[in-house]
């Protein structure tokens, strides 16, 4: 059975890392953009990450300038947004692709494990389902990813445990991490 230990991406330097280092742990994998109105996510990722470290969580931060243009810098520039802005200390990759043919083999497999089920209910979800309809029609049956600030909770065996959408409340998503942990 594939985990996501059997996956290997790339860091800010270009050097290939196997997702196999962080066996044992439990990851919360999320793709980011600094100009999203979901970007104050990393705020609430950071104090989980500074809060549950300790216990075994790794965030795992992959830009991506998929939705909107909204990661247009480089992975140097992001880097320095995310430390500077909102003191970022958890891993930070290199900007990828999350759909289409050019997408990230650990993106694909992530979606495949959790695919998407909606953004939920109110007006942030309807708004943000027409403006990732509009976004993701090019990528047909490869937008696996619906928007920015998509999480995936993996467990300590490499197993994916739950999806939670942008408009998911944090709070629930921080009540899943300590489950999991």
């Amino acid at each position: 059975m594939k985990t996501v230990y059997d996956f290997t991406v790339r860091d800010r330097a270009g050097k290939e890392v196997s997702l196999s280092e962080y066996r044992g742990k439990v990851l919360l994998i999320v793709n980011t953009a600094t100009g999203c109105g979901f970007t104050p996510h990393y705020e609430p990722l950071e104090e989980m990450y500074k809060n549950l470290r300790d216990r075994g969580l790794e965030i795992l931060d992959f830009p991506c300038n998929q939705f909107a243009n909204q990661a247009p810098g480089t992975d140097d520039e992001i880097h320095e947004f995310c430390t500077l802005k909102f003191g970022t200390e958890f891993p930070q990759f290199a900007k990828i692709d999350v759909n289409g043919d050019g997408a990230d083999p650990l993106y694909a497999f992530l979606a495949s494990e959790k695919p998407f089920e909606g953004f939920g209910k109110g007006l942030k979800s309807a708004a943000l389902k027409k403006f990732s309809d509009m976004n993701n029609k090019t990528f047909g049956d490869k937008a696996y990813i619906r928007w920015n600030f998509t999480k995936f909770l993996v467990d300590r065996e490499g197993r994916v445990a739950a999806r939670f959408e942008p408009t998911a409340d944090m709070k629930d998503v921080r009540k899943a991490v300590e489950a999991a942990l």
